[in-house]
């Protein structure tokens, strides 16, 4: 894949107009916290509500956020399909968050804090307000300490799943803590109530995985194969080689299963060291993601270092499997690797294009992003015809 590069150091396609707080931002900046407050943004949500409005979400970490304590997350507005965009809440004790609707209803759902309770809070008015998630019948839905990130929920087989991590883990390190499982619950039950879900067993992290190069599985992805099975598709740290993997969890039909076959399991995925989300495309027949994949001439000349520090390239990728991925078009990509990064981005679907948000680090007239990580800009994008590039 060859590595695009023009006068202004990025490729934006057809990803909406240029905010003037920066001209060279890619995108419309929904939202900019300044690295010198310590605050930055991350958690990029975005949801398309039934009237057409739509819903985006970020929540605030760093040395001089609450969230290792209690979590804030912000909600924002568009009434014009993303041309503009006004904040309408702010809620605190809420992180790792996913906008969604389900059964025409809006709903948020992450934990309290890093590595806090999984928590459920409900909107009666288009994210207004929020309900608080205060028992086991109004949102709180697993005590202790867990892990996610704005992470797709998907109805099948009568049932609503989502997967989640265990943070619980003996070690008490990022990685070795997490163990994996998936949440379900039937369709015509109550997300708010505690009662209503059913978790799988929890597969721990394993240090002797991939020749003792395993270092987490994260961030899963709920999807279904040709074949009907439903299988938890994850984030993997393996920071041995700049080749990039992703792990496939089985899940059972009753949702109470979770395996793994180390022999099988670990696939190869352009990005799949970073944050990624799946989703199916019934027009187009093909399982599709936008990911921080790391060209092979970059990897050449990069040999040695941790594959997901690499987010300055984001591509638009599909499969026919879930297993053997394509990349079909680079959508962002900076020359500079250690203070920009287009990453953790949420999208949808919506007719023949993918509107989505994106955790941008990126230059402003602030001093720029504190590194690739921690970014400093929300912005959101539409890809047009995206089936066509």
């Amino acid at each position: 894949m060859k590595i695009l590069s023009w006068g202004l150091l990025l490729i934006v396609l057809a990803c909406g107009q240029v905010n003037s707080l920066v001209a060279q931002v890619p995108g419309l900046i929904i939202a900019h916290s300044a690295s010198a407050s310590g605050q930055y943004i991350g958690s990029p949500s975005i949801c398309i509500l039934d009237n057409g409005h739509y819903l985006a979400s970020h929540d605030f970490f760093g040395p001089q956020s609450t969230e290792h304590s209690s979590a804030v997350s912000v909600i924002y507005l568009s009434i014009n399909k993303g041309k503009s965009w006004q904040k309408i809440s702010q809620i605190q004790g809420q992180f790792w968050s996913k906008l969604f609707q389900f059964r025409g209803k809006l709903y948020l759902m992450g934990t309290n804090k890093h590595h806090g309770n999984t928590i459920i809070r409900n909107s009666p008015d288009g994210g207004y307000t929020w309900t608080e998630p205060v028992d086991a019948n109004h949102g709180l839905l697993l005590a202790g300490e867990y892990h996610c990130a704005p992470m797709p929920f998907l109805e099948y087989n009568g049932r609503l799943w989502r997967a989640m991590e265990d943070a619980m883990g003996p070690i008490k390190k990022w990685g070795k803590r997490y163990g994996t499982f998936m949440m379900s619950m039937p369709l015509d039950a109550d997300p708010m109530l505690a009662s209503s879900w059913r978790k799988t067993n929890v597969l721990p992290y394993d240090s002797t995985y991939m020749e003792n190069h395993f270092g987490a599985w994260i961030e899963g992805n709920a999807m279904v194969d040709r074949q009907g099975q439903m299988w938890n598709i994850l984030r993997v740290d393996n920071k041995s080689t700049m080749d990039e993997y992703a792990a496939m969890v089985k899940i059972s039909a009753d949702g109470q299963v979770a395996s793994f076959d180390t022999q099988t399991g670990f696939i190869r995925f352009p990005g799949g060291a970073k944050k990624f989300s799946i989703r199916f495309d019934s027009v187009s027949n093909k399982y599709w993601t936008i990911s921080n994949v790391i060209p092979e001439e970059v990897k050449a000349v990069n040999s040695g270092k941790n594959p997901s520090s690499f987010r300055n390239t984001l591509a638009l990728c599909c499969s026919d499997d879930l297993k053997n991925w394509e990349v079909k078009k680079i959508i962002f990509q900076h020359p500079d690797q250690v203070k920009h990064g287009f990453q953790y981005v949420d999208w949808q679907f919506q007719g023949k294009h993918i509107v989505m948000a994106c955790r941008t680090a990126y230059d402003d007239n602030m001093g720029g992003a504190h590194n690739n990580h921690d970014a400093n800009y929300l912005t959101f994008h539409r890809i047009k015809r995206f089936r066509k590039l």
